[in-house]
């Protein structure tokens, strides 16, 4: 199992990620929406890793 460090670090970087992702949506909405539309699918998959990364970091602080 990985260390609460690691957990934290990889929810970091999915945040990261996702804001880029939006902001390029957010970009290419007009102009290529088929290309806008599948980074908000991918943004919605790392967001909902990222769910499961938070309620790992919860369970790892109560057992602390």
């Amino acid at each position: 199992m990985a260390s609460l460090a690691q957990i934290t670090g990889s929810l970091h970087i999915h945040n990261f990620y996702i804001a880029k992702l939006k902001a390029k949506q957010e970009q290419l909405f007009e102009s290529d929406p088929d290309l806008a539309q599948l980074l908000d699918n991918v943004a919605e998959v790392l967001s909902e890793h990222a769910v499961t990364l938070t309620d790992e970091i919860a369970e790892l602080e109560c057992e602390e």
